[in-house]
C-alpha cells in the first residue's frame, strides 16, 4: 500500500500531467455537438453511478486490511439505526478521502449534505466530485462525476449566493460538461470580474485556454495565480504555454521553477525531459 506522501507525489505527475491531454473541453475544442445516442448513454451513466459499485470498484487497488476496514464500515450502515447513520457516513467519506480516493469519498459526502442541507457539506462533495471527475480514466464515469460536481455546487450557490467559489466550481463544471461551455467561461468571467486575483477561477481559465489552443491568454492567467501563491502546477502550465508560444527561455525557466517547487524524482524526470527538447 503506499503511503500518503506517495500517494501525494504520484497525484501530483497524474494530474498535471494528464489533465492537459485526458480532458476534453468538449464546445472549445470540438465544433461537433453531441448526438442524441451519446447523449442518452451519458444520462443513463449518470443515473446508474451509486456508491456500492464505486466502493467495490475503489477496493481492488487497497490492501486487504484496509478493503476489510471499508468493508465493515459499510456491513453497519446498512443495518445501523437512522441516528446512527450520519456518523457512519462520515467516517467512510474519510477513510475514502485518506486513500485518496476522491469518487467513493465524494458519494458518501454527497449523503452528507443531502441530510445536512449545509453549504459547507455541498461545497465539499462538489470538490471531491471534481477531483474524481480530473482522475478518473473511464470515460463513462466522467460525465457522471462532473454532472454531481456541478449540481453540488448549485445547490451550495443556493445556499449561499455571494459564494465565489460555489460559482467557479459549477463554471468549471458547465464547460466540462460540453453543453454550456460558454455559459461556464462567462460565469467564470464573472468571477474573475468580481475578485480579478482569484486563484481557482483564473487557474481554471488558463487550463481552458490551453485546452482551446489560446497560449497568450493562459500566460496571463496562470501569471495571476502565481502572483498569489506560487504552486508546481501553476508553474508546469505557464511553461506549458510558453512552450507553445515558441519562447523557450520562458518556458525552460518555468519548468525549472515547478520542478524546484515539486522537489519529487518522477516529476523531475518529465520536466528534465522537456527542458532537453527546448535545448535542441
Amino acid at each position: 500500500m503506499y503511503s500518503r506522501k506517495q500517494i501525494v507525489i504520484i497525484g501530483l505527475v497524474v494530474v498535471l500531467v494528464g489533465l492537459l491531454f485526458s480532458l476534453d473541453i468538449k464546445g472549445l475544442v470540438k465544433e461537433e455537438g453531441q448526438h442524441s445516442g451519446e447523449a442518452a448513454t451519458e444520462a443513463a451513466t449518470i443515473s446508474s453511478v451509486d456508491v456500492e459499485t464505486v466502493s467495490a470498484t475503489a477496493k481492488q487497488e487497497l490492501s486487504a486490511a484496509m478493503s476489510r476496514q471499508v468493508t465493515e464500515l459499510e456491513t453497519k450502515l446498512k443495518s445501523a439505526a437512522e441516528a446512527e447513520k450520519p456518523a457512519l457516513i462520515k467516517a467512510l467519506a474519510k477513510l475514502w478521502q485518506d486513500v485518496n480516493k476522491p469518487a467513493p469519498a465524494a458519494l458518501y459526502t454527497e449523503q452528507l449534505a443531502q441530510q445536512s442541507k449545509g453549504y459547507a457539506d455541498w461545497m465539499k462533495a462538489g470538490d471531491l466530485f471534481a477531483s474524481a471527475f480530473q482522475t478518473e480514466r473511464d470515460s463513462l464515469l466522467q460525465p457522471a462525476f462532473n454532472e454531481r460536481s456541478g449540481s453540488a455546487y448549485k445547490k451550495a450557490l443556493e445556499l449561499d449566493p455571494s459564494s465565489l467559489d460555489a460559482k467557479t466550481g459549477m463554471g468549471v463544471a458547465y464547460v466540462n460538461g460540453g453543453t454550456q461551455p460558454m455559459e461556464g467561461i462567462n460565469i467564470l468571467l464573472d468571477v474573475v470580474k468580481q475578485d480579478p486575483a482569484n486563484q481557482k477561477a483564473n487557474m481554471s481559465l488558463g487550463l481552458f485556454a490551453i485546452k482551446s489552443g489560446q497560449f497568450d491568454k493562459g500566460v496571463g492567467r496562470f501569471k495571476t495565480v502565481l502572483q498569489q501563491q506560487p504552486s508546481p502546477d501553476a508553474w508546469f502550465y505557464l511553461a506549458t504555454c510558453y512552450e507553445n508560444l515558441g519562447e523557450k527561455a520562458n518556458a525552460i525557466d518555468a519548468y525549472t521553477k515547478s520542478k524546484e517547487l515539486a522537489a519529487d524524482p518522477g516529476f523531475t524526470q518529465y520536466i528534465d525531459q522537456r527542458i532537453e527538447a527546448l535545448k535542441k
